[in-house]
């Protein structure tokens, strides 16, 4: 049986990392795929497991080789999702979640179009700025971009299956929480996990 692949998309501030986190602690059948980037590690961040962090040149040789299933240019930096590692845990039956710009979700759906996307949404501009700077991660100029960013980001939502206004913190992660459930109880995934149940009621033996 294939597992699910979710990808989850959002502006910069949104609180895309912390609904995901939240989602990873409470539902240990969704494992995040972790990309590849060529940006500096952030404080607490932990090669291998926020990010695989590569050099520049390191990056271009992978997507040369075709290893990448996605890849964009974010904000100044470089970032790829590694398909043989994707493809291999979904052929396990592991569900898989990309957290990538509206970019390489893009890129993901023509390889894989049954791919369930969902996208972030803060609850207005003024919101989105004041996360930003309560971040206290980044220089007035790149909070700037960022939210110039935000704005072409934001236009691409209708691409997606599922929004989630993150106006409120336990209401979002609860929407994201029950989007997976869903996708989950669908009669073709529940039909393929459940096939000898499925036969049985279907074609019982008089």
């Amino acid at each position: 049986m294939s597992g699910n692949l979710f990808i989850v998309s959002a502006p910069s501030g949104a609180g895309k990392t912390s609904l995901v986190a939240a989602l990873l602690d409470s539902d240990p059948l969704v494992r995040k795929s972790v990309s590849f980037t060529t940006r500096a590690p952030r404080k607490g961040e932990v090669d291998g497991r926020e990010y695989n962090f590569v050099s520049v040149a390191e990056f271009e040789r992978m997507r040369a080789a075709g290893e990448f299933v996605e890849s964009a240019l974010v904000h100044g930096n470089h970032y790829g999702t590694s398909h043989q590692w994707m493809s291999a845990r979904m052929a396990e039956g592991q569900d898989i979640l990309l957290e990538i710009d509206w970019q390489g979700a893009a890129q993901v759906r023509r390889v894989h179009p049954a791919a369930i996307g969902i996208f972030i949404l803060p609850p207005s501009y003024d919101a989105l700025l004041s996360r930003l700077n309560n971040r206290a991660t980044d220089a007035a100029g790149v909070i700037a971009q960022r939210l110039k960013n935000a704005r072409d980001e934001i236009a691409h939502v209708l691409e997606f299956d599922y929004v989630i206004i993150n106006q409120d913190f336990d209401r979002a992660a609860q929407e994201l929480a029950a989007i997976v459930v869903a996708q989950r109880l669908r009669c073709a995934n529940q039909n393929e996990r459940h096939q000898s149940l499925f036969d049985q009621l279907l074609h019982p033996v008089a």
